[in-house]
């Protein structure tokens, strides 16, 4: 087969500045707007036709952009205002392997210079018609993961609506009629908050017992942590050994961490920002997770201090409020919600997988280590 071509980016697709487009000159139409993090808004005009490959200038760097119908690029872009003859959605997918971030700010300005872009070297097919079946095979692969992204919002959709319905008794499984009941959760389940042994004491340390710090509780089924404290660590600090199946309530934290919950799958100890709940008798754990995960914001709300801005504590979470339905009907909620759980996170592993074959089909395809059988178009 032929060799592939040695070039600069600039030979093969000129990149040019987009266009000013103050919101006072913005008028309603169905032109996208892009900049460097996608579209951004509409227009009435457009600057560009379509096919076009967008990326960002300064702002977002690095993200591309492939644009199908007319547009307007703003001046924070950098748009291919010439293919040289290459396939459109060829060069969409050669400038995603371009390192953006090494011209970054090359001449003192902050942003991407085009002219330190042009002198990019690289490897592009000798025929169109390859570039093209390179295109349509990354192009599949794009088309998998998006339909994979679609899946989970569906799936994450409906899970919502049923814990909306299903945890408060609005609507209920066949076969269950019993009536609920409002308790705090200090009545039906051991309230305790985690703790650090001394870092200063090496012996506490290294040991075959699991350590969670509060940020690592957005894993919401937690199956593994980074910590490990050993037997006499947990014995002589304030930490306790939570059991499997013990929802975690984050007490404080960076950011949006404060009322974050999660749900034990191992054995486990924790730091003193995140509290242990677990229940007592047969109360279903799972059932309160998923009851305390639709409270994210009245737990914000519920946590001391002016404003609700300080921490949560155990006092609050032992004095919140559950309804909850028979035990047997707890147990059935839960087995659904934690079914649609199982089907999501199977799906993210599946589209993980899938982002990771698109990479690996890049690193072969965009550098002609593979190559695609092709049948020369007329």
């Amino acid at each position: 087969m032929t060799e592939w071509i040695q070039a600069n980016l600039g030979e093969v697709a000129t990149l040019q500045r987009g266009f000013d487009l103050p919101a006072r000159h913005r008028r309603r139409g169905d032109v996208p707007i892009v900049s460097s993090s996608g579209t951004s808004g509409w227009h009435d005009r457009a600057m560009v036709r379509a096919p076009g490959v967008v990326t960002g200038r300064y702002g977002t760097i690095g993200e591309v952009f492939f644009q199908r119908t007319e547009f307007w690029p703003l001046n924070t872009t950098l748009w291919v205002s010439d293919f040289h003859g290459n396939d459109e959605e060829f060069v969409y997918y050669l400038l995603q392997r371009v390192d953006f971030s090494t011209h970054s700010g090359k001449s003192g300005v902050p942003g991407v210079n085009r002219n330190d872009l042009h002198s990019e070297p690289v490897s592009i097919p000798p025929s169109v018609a390859e570039q093209r079946q390179i295109a349509a095979a990354l192009n599949d692969a794009d088309a998998l993961a998006a339909s994979l992204e679609r899946l989970i919002e569906k799936n994450r959709d409906v899970k919502q609506g049923m814990m909306h319905e299903l945890l408060t008794g609005r609507t209920r499984l066949p076969g269950f009629t019993g009536d609920w009941d409002v308790r705090s959760i200090g009545s039906f389940a051991d309230v305790k908050a985690g703790g650090t042994p001394s870092t200063a004491i090496s012996r506490y340390w290294g040991g075959d017992i699991r350590w969670m710090s509060s940020g690592e509780i957005h894993q919401k089924q937690v199956c593994e942590v980074a910590g490990r404290i050993t037997v006499d660590g947990l014995r002589e600090s304030s930490a306790h050994l939570f059991p499997v199946g013990t929802v975690l309530m984050a007490l404080a934290g960076q950011g949006k961490t404060r009322g974050t919950v999660a749900v034990t799958r191992v054995e486990l100890t924790t730091n003193q920002s995140l509290a242990g709940i677990f229940p007592s008798g047969q109360h279903n754990s799972n059932f309160l997770y998923y009851n305390l995960d639709t409270r994210y914001d009245e737990l914000r709300g519920e946590s001391a201090g002016d404003g609700g801005r300080g921490g949560l504590n155990l006092a609050i979470i032992k004095n919140l409020d559950v309804h909850l339905p028979p035990i047997d009907e707890q147990h059935a909620i839960a087995r659904i919600l934690t079914d649609v759980d199982t089907e999501i996170t199977a799906l993210e592993r599946r589209l993980e997988s899938a982002r990771a074959v698109k990479v690996g089909m890049m690193q072969e395809l965009l550098t002609g280590r593979t190559r695609l059988p092709v049948t020369e178009e007329a």
